[in-house]
């Protein structure tokens, strides 16, 4: 098994630099490429059991959104341009869930692109790509 670069993504400007980064590197290095998108879901939610039916009905309607909507798209421009990149989708806390893809799938570097927020708003809500460089088991390449 080769190495593996895994991008997160989530549709934005910097995400697509994130993958034409990573696509560039991996290609240099002979390395598969996972495109990894997480749907914020908080766990410490209390539900009644219809309001978890329709939890469950808006998560399959998420998840075929992101795959139509954004994992499909970047996988076709990649293929196009002679990649074989892969695609997971995960609920959770965006940088946790990244980082339990990246040991879960054994990638040896992380890229994700960087958002553009206000130093205020990241100072106070905190931002994915922060934490994600935090936590992360292994290297990880914050893309501008």
């Amino acid at each position: 098994m080769g190495q593996l670069f895994m991008v997160g993504v989530d549709g934005s400007d910097g995400c697509r630099r994130a993958v034409d980064f990573a696509a560039d590197q991996a290609a240099r290095a002979g390395a598969d490429l996972l495109l990894v998108h997480v749907i914020e879901w908080s766990r410490y939610e209390f539900l009644s059991p219809s309001e978890v039916a329709e939890r469950h009905r808006q998560r399959e309607r998420e998840l075929e959104d992101a795959q139509t909507r954004l994992l499909d798209p970047l996988r076709d421009r990649l293929k196009a341009a002679g990649a074989e990149p892969r695609t997971v989708i995960r609920f959770g806390h965006g940088a946790e869930e990244l980082c339990s893809a990246a040991a879960e799938n054994k990638a040896c570097q992380v890229f994700i692109g960087r958002r553009g927020r206000s130093r205020v708003t990241t100072l106070l809500f905190g931002g994915v790509a922060g934490a994600l460089v935090q936590m992360a088991p292994v290297p990880v390449t914050v893309v501008p």
